[in-house]
């Protein structure tokens, strides 16, 4: 008898298992699926930060909020409203603590700092990193890097990010409107 309850615990741990991991999983990929699309301006990479691994470290344009509120807790999980600027790229259209009742997409970022008694909010995205197969991921930061040097270059950068419920997934980085992959595979040509 006591066999027979080993072997039920032992599929019931195998099952919360394999559930867990497939659950998360799938609901990235529902939020590839069916999330809508937004560009992120993407900043140039500090030099001196290394490569970590197997992917690319972005920095985006949009990391601060004006607010109508001056409490902000370091590492404090907000919601950040976006909208659209002239160019197609996501900007800020508000921060909140709470959900609010407008029909905007948000992401759920996290609070860096705040600026003393101001009102300025600066967060981070939690779509920093661009994960590729190894043997593609040094090249692509380096042209990345090339790319993406100065503030003022004509070259234009950006990540392409799925965005569902709060929820955000990174699907791809692009280079003046060619995935970096493009890039990645002619500098390999050549």
């Amino acid at each position: 008898m006591k066999t027979i309850h080993i072997f039920i615990i032992f599929l019931v741990v195998v099952v919360v298992q394999l559930f867990v991991p497939a659950k998360m999983i799938l609901d990235r990929e529902e939020v590839l699926k069916t999330g809508i699309t937004h560009k992120f301006k993407t900043q140039p990479v500090d030099p001196n930060d290394p490569f970590r691994g197997k992917y690319i470290t972005l920095n985006y344009e949009m990391d601060s909020a004006e607010t109508n509120d001056s409490i902000w807790k370091r590492d404090e999980t907000i919601l950040v409203y976006l909208e659209n600027d002239s160019l197609g790229y996501a900007k800020v259209h508000s921060v909140s603590k709470e959900k609010k009742d407008i029909d905007r997409d948000y992401v759920e970022a996290k609070v860096r700092w705040n600026y003393g008694n101001s009102n300025t909010v600066n967060f981070e995205l939690p779509f920093d990193r661009f994960y590729m197969e190894e043997s593609k991921a040094k090249p692509a930061e380096d042209i990345y890097r090339k790319y993406n040097r100065r503030r003022d270059t004509l070259n234009d950068t950006y990540a392409l990010v799925a965005i569902k419920n709060g929820k955000a997934v990174l699907k791809d980085v692009y280079i003046n409107d060619k995935p970096i992959i493009y890039y990645v595979e002619k500098h390999n040509n050549h």
